[in-house]
This record gives structure tokens, C-alpha cells and sequence, in this order.
């Protein structure tokens, strides 16, 4: 009788938001516990995890990206910067050899329902939006639901390149209309002949 074969299920995509709140999720039932030398001993052993794999993803970039491919965007470094997981990497690690406008960028065209930076405040953290011109008509119902929708889906991305925002606000777009014109006819005098003349007349 044969052995019955071995599955073996593929690895699980890596989401390095839920992996930040597993680590502080662990982190806060180990505090729970009370055992203030325990707690210490894993915060410290985050941070050595932390300073091990970031030295070693400083010289990854170091060796990947010269000034040169920095300065042109070219190079095998590149490449990478498009990757939520490597990118949220080297943002936690200072290493992103992006600005955080240029990231606030990148972030913002994986998102579905396009979007415009309206400010970032670099001392709070709050990033101020609103939808984008480029939407028309055609960008959502305009209903509660679907901008909470494209709150989260914009969150979900600033969180993996842009560490450094705090909050997301999504501000209304005020749409200026020319006001409309009222079509007023004059009656023609008695015993002339012809139509009247229409006079045009903005509404107040």
C-alpha cells in the first residue's frame, strides 16, 4: 500500500500591516499578564530582530542603488519600490531612498478611485485629500459607503510606502456652477407684427 502523498499548502502572502499588529497584539497579552520581565525581555528581542534585518537591508540597498540609479530612478533598486512589503521595509528602517511626497504618490495610484493630495503636515501626520477632478461623474455614488471604502482602500496603501502619515482625511469637493439663464420673451407691441425678443437673464 502506498504512502498517501503530502500536501503542501503554498506559503502565505506576508501583509506587513497585519504583521506589525500581530507583533504589538502579542506584545500587549504578554504586558496583560503582569510580568513586567517577561515583557521586557520580548520588546527586547523585537528590537534586536529589528536592528539585525535592518542592517542587513542597508547593505541591500547600498549595494543595489548607486546616487546615480537614485537620482534617475533606474537600477535594480527601483525594480523593487513598487513592492508594498519591500517598500513598507525600508520605510520603517529609514532606508526608502523616496521622499515622502514621491511615496504619498506611488501609494495613491494603487488605489482604484483616484485621488489628489490637497497637504500633508509632516509634524502631525495628517494627510488631507479629496477625490480627484479625473473622476468626473463616474467616481462613486457619492454615498457614505462608498467613501469609506475608498478611505480604507487609501489607508491600506500609505500604510505599506508611507509610514510617516498618521490620519487620512477626505475632504468634499465643492463644484462651482455658472448660474443658470432664464429665458424671458417680450411681448411685441400691439399691431406689430413678428416675434418678440428673448432676452437672456441670469438667475440670482
Amino acid at each position: 500500500m502506498s504512502a498517501a502523498a503530502t500536501v503542501v499548502a503554498p506559503p502565505r502572502a506576508v501583509d506587513a500591516v497585519e504583521a506589525g499588529q500581530r507583533v504589538e497584539d502579542l506584545l500587549d497579552r504578554l504586558s496583560a499578564t503582569g510580568d513586567q520581565e517577561v515583557c521586557a525581555a520580548a520588546e527586547e528581542l523585537v528590537r534586536v530582530l529589528m536592528d539585525f534585518y535592518g542592517a542587513g537591508l542597508a547593505r541591500i540597498v547600498g549595494r543595489l542603488g548607486t546616487p546615480a540609479d537614485r537620482g534617475t530612478g533606474d537600477g535594480p533598486l527601483a525594480a523593487l519600490l513598487d513592492d508594498e512589503l519591500v517598500s513598507s521595509l525600508l520605510a520603517l528602517h529609514d532606508l526608502h531612498p523616496e521622499d515622502v511626497g514621491t511615496r504619498i504618490t506611488r501609494a495613491l495610484d494603487s488605489v482604484r478611485d483616484p485621488v489628489e493630495v490637497v497637504g500633508f503636515d509632516e509634524e502631525t501626520g495628517i494627510l488631507r485629500l479629496r477625490p480627484s477632478a479625473e473622476a468626473g461623474d463616474g467616481g462613486g455614488c457619492g454615498c457614505p459607503s462608498t467613501g469609506a471604502a475608498t478611505q480604507r482602500s487609501v489607508e491600506d496603501a500609505l500604510a505599506c510606502f508611507v509610514p510617516e502619515v498618521e490620519q487620512v482625511v477626505m475632504e468634499s469637493v465643492t463644484i462651482d456652477r455658472e448660474p443658470p439663464l432664464l429665458q424671458i420673451a417680450t411681448r411685441p407691441p400691439a399691431g406689430t407684427a413678428g416675434a418678440g425678443a428673448t432676452v437672456a437673464a441670469t438667475a440670482p
